[in-house]
């Protein structure tokens, strides 16, 4: 499912238009990241949760060339499923 099959699916079961619904849809990825930048955990009870996991800098290798070359730290958004959601999607 893309974004715009996902709005068409909440203005369905909202009874919002379209419009009003991509708007919601965008609100909410906005406010999502903009959470996740300021460094906090955003948890939706029920669904899961979505937090950053920093990555340390670490030395890999070229697998054409074999030479070595650094990788820099990094920062990763992850989600993390929630009990409910697995359950629902398990059986």
């Amino acid at each position: 499912m893309n974004k715009s099959e996902l709005t068409a699916a909440l203005a369905a079961k909202t009874g919002l238009n379209k419009k009003e619904a991509e708007k919601a849809l965008n609100a909410v990825v906005e406010v999502i990241t903009e959470t996740l930048t300021a460094g906090e955990k955003v948890q939706i009870v029920g669904f899961g949760s979505f937090e950053i996991k920093d990555r340390p800098a670490r030395t890999a290798r070229n697998p054409r060339t074999n030479e070595e070359i650094e990788i820099a730290a990094s920062k990763a958004p992850v989600f993390k499923a929630g009990k409910a959601l697995k359950d629902t999607v398990n059986g």
